[in-house]
């Protein structure tokens, strides 16, 4: 078995995990991060469309896109 080596942000989630003694406390936690990265993602977009690289046509094409990964059968 491969040892795992954390970076300092996984020891310290790590740690905050470590206190949770309950389900509610586990979803509040798991809500504050989801609400995180989803500002950051939001952040991203809107210096995307700023600076032209997603527009509302883009958007549109996007809307219409089959992007799943294509699967073979054995």
């Amino acid at each position: 078995m491969k040892n795992a080596i954390f970076n300092k942000a996984q020891i310290e989630m790590l740690d905050l995990m470590s206190r949770i003694d309950s389900e509610e406390e586990l979803l509040e936690i798991k809500k504050v991060i989801s609400e995180y990265f989803m500002r950051k993602a939001d952040e991203e977009l809107d210096k995307l469309w700023e600076d032209g690289s997603l527009n509302e046509s883009k958007m549109e094409k996007l809307r219409y896109s089959h992007l799943r990964t294509p699967y073979s059968r054995r």
